[in-house]
């Protein structure tokens, strides 16, 4: 089945053009646009897309707090995919707590915007783009400690730890397989086991929630 995609976005020249790229991908429909946050989350629930992308700054409900909804609040809430102009967009960190699967700059190459829906859609996360990690280390020095504490990691065994903090500096499966000496699919086991025991969704709250936790610090 193609994976389903919604737009939001309030620039209506900007929604075309996204529709036009990922139309050329054949495995992939453009299901809806959104011009608002409440449209987006009124589409989310009628057209059940698996992926959105979503503007932040918008009319009305802007796109944090749509995200926050759409995660929240709807049954099986599809992958959302945060779009923004600048690579330190003050609200992109906040969007990632709201529940976002991470971002993508509006002017990425073509094919990077639908490499991105197919890995979110696979359930990824895009957290392995050296800007991405640029963002979180941002954020994560001025954010204050989250309630989380050592004992969110408790039920972690060594090997898990390591696989995080690996994971939490930007590392793809492959490189910790190289780091750790491990086959790609006992990394990709250690991963899963991770995010189950830490109770989050993907790589990108994982890592949010270690940099919060000053499990890992930013590099200097």
């Amino acid at each position: 089945m193609p994976v389903s995609v919604l737009v939001a976005d309030d620039q209506a020249l900007v929604r075309a053009g996204f529709r036009a790229i990922l139309e050329t991908e054949p495995a992939v429909t453009v299901v809806g646009e959104a011009v608002d946050g409440r449209e987006a989350i009124d589409l989310v629930r009628r057209r059940r897309p698996d992926v959105v992308l979503m503007d932040v700054k918008m009319p009305g409900l802007d796109g944090l707090e749509a995200t926050r909804r759409i995660v929240g609040e709807t049954d099986h809430p599809p992958a959302v995919l945060i779009l923004t102009t600048f690579d330190l967009d003050e609200y992109v960190y906040a969007a990632l707590q709201a529940g976002a699967s991470g971002f993508l700059l509006k002017d990425a190459p073509p094919e990077q915007l639908i490499a991105a829906v197919h890995t979110l859609a696979a359930g990824d996360a895009l957290i392995a783009p050296a800007i991405t990690k640029r963002l979180i280390e941002q954020f994560a020095r001025s954010a204050p400690p989250a309630s989380a504490s050592a004992t969110a990691f408790a039920e972690l065994t060594a090997r898990e730890l390591e696989v995080l903090v690996l994971i939490a500096r930007g590392h793809s499966n492959r490189e910790i397989a190289s780091e750790l000496v491990l086959s790609e699919e006992t990394v990709k086991t250690h991963v899963k086991r991770v995010l189950a025991k830490l109770g989050v969704r993907d790589r990108v709250h994982a890592v949010v929630l270690a940099y919060e936790s000053r499990l890992v610090t930013p590099a200097r």
